[in-house]
């Protein structure tokens, strides 16, 4: 039996036993986690395709450990203007084991709790802040990156400023693309002071948020 199951933004053909590495979790190593959005599942003959998710279908995992994966070198170039820029990254990860694939009867997942208890937290932040800031405006977040930011209780250039940048990573692990967070805070503490002609200048020298 296998399974096409969603995780961290990313689809992963499972089967029970097998070693899967995915955009880090928040959960702690050697607990068990479990997924919902199983899109499809096949035993031998018997196939099921969810529309897009098969109703009460679960697949179980438990985090064996959290790591860093391959270093990624990311090399930028601008033609005639002598603009050179080396950069390496490292993904964060979480390795899982496959537990189990249950088909049916699946009690609700632990993601889609959380996914309902963070819609307080934006609303918490922007609540005390009485308006949420254009965190777009940070060399490097993009509209994704932004409402993540913002579910997680990051509304604010001076909540952004104040975040760790490891900690930031964490909190965008499930979107798409190789982000490096590092100087996020740094630009949002100018964004906050008021200082935009220093940012600007700032971020003429980034790109993607990488200096």
């Amino acid at each position: 039996m296998y399974a096409i199951v969603e995780i961290a933004g990313h689809q992963f053909k499972v089967e029970k036993d097998q070693k899967v590495f995915v955009n880090r979790l928040q959960t702690e190593e050697g607990k068990e986690v479990s997924f919902d959005n199983v899109l499809l599942v096949s035993d031998g003959n018997n196939v099921t395709v969810g529309a897009p998710a098969i109703d009460g279908a679960q697949v179980s995992a438990k985090v064996i450990k959290h790591l860093q994966g391959d270093k990624v070198i990311v090399f930028k170039k601008k033609r005639r203007k002598g603009y050179r820029v080396k950069n390496g990254h490292r993904q964060a990860l979480t390795e899982i084991v496959i537990e189990n694939i249950v088909t049916s009867g699946a009690k609700k997942s632990a993601p889609k709790k959380e996914a309902k208890k963070a819609e307080p937290k934006a609303t918490a932040a922007k609540t005390a802040t009485g308006k949420a800031d254009d965190l777009k405006k940070i060399e490097g977040i993009g509209p994704k990156i932004a409402s993540t930011l913002v579910e997680a209780g990051i509304a604010t250039y001076a909540d952004l400023a104040k975040t760790d940048a490891a900690k930031i990573s964490e909190i965008i692990a499930g979107v798409r693309g190789n982000h490096v967070t590092d100087t996020w805070p740094a630009q949002a503490k100018l964004a906050a002071e008021g200082k935009w002609d220093e940012l600007k200048k700032w971020q003429d020298e980034l790109d993607g948020g990488k200096a």
